[in-house]
């Protein structure tokens, strides 16, 4: 269910990955490898990679956008070409700043927004609680009083995410609707149907042409030429 355009726009989002790798020099997410990387330093932690399913959210993502914003979107990431500096990094850095873009794409996309980050503020929200509950320790016995300590948890999210998750920090989430896929819509129905009628009928007419192009070629040797002639003599004759 919606396969086909969440495949294509997991490769216009890996070309915008590489347009800001070669802009900054350094892959975006560096955070988060370093986190691991520190963690990795620290005698029994565990780490948890906390977020929602990429899948999942690109699929409810194309799901929630109807064909025209789709079309907006893709033409969008594909002519993405406006040069990003360090400077740039850091200004998004500023909570001003970062309103007002938040802002912004709601106001375009409001549905991607909210697919992209307000569920997936729920979800790491969730995610954190979970890592935060209370440590039970080991009873000697079932007689034993319960006795807890406190987890310590350190969570990484990208800044954009942090007035979610301290909105919805105090609140009873339930994270099993915004886990599902919703079946296609009509029009995305209709475009994987274009895609796919596309690629083959591209396919059917490549085959074509190659194929027209080398009998053309065969026929034209010398070696092709005789033998047509002397077929041609043999009918004549009979």
């Amino acid at each position: 269910q919606n396969g086909v355009m969440s495949g294509l726009m997991q490769m216009l989002l890996l070309k915008v990955s590489a347009h800001i790798t070669e802009q900054l020099g350094m892959a975006p997410g560096g955070e988060f490898r370093e986190a691991f990387k520190e963690a990795s330093k620290v005698p029994f932690c565990k780490f948890h990679l906390g977020d929602r399913p990429i899948p999942v959210t690109f699929k409810r993502a194309i799901a929630a956008l109807s064909f025209w914003q789709k079309v907006k979107l893709a033409w969008g990431l594909c002519f993405l070409s406006d040069p990003i500096s360090k400077d740039d990094v850091e200004k998004c850095k500023q909570k001003d700043l970062l309103e007002q873009m938040m802002a912004e794409m709601i106001g375009e996309f409001p549905d991607l927004h909210r697919t992209i980050v307000s569920e997936r503020d729920i979800y790491l929200t969730y995610m954190l609680k979970q890592a935060a509950k209370q440590i039970e320790l080991p009873r000697a016995s079932e007689t034993e009083p319960r006795k807890y300590i406190p987890a310590v948890v350190v969570g990484v999210v990208g800044m954009g995410h942090v007035p979610g998750i301290e909105k919805n920090w105090n609140s009873d989430l339930n994270i099993q609707a915004i886990m599902s896929v919703p079946p296609p819509s009509a029009s995305s129905k209709i475009l994987k149907f274009v895609v796919k009628a596309t690629v083959f009928g591209l396919m059917g007419y490549g085959c074509y042409r190659i194929g027209q192009r080398t009998v053309q070629f065969i026929l034209s040797m010398p070696a092709a030429q005789n033998y047509l002639q002397k077929l041609t003599e043999i009918r004549s004759q009979h």
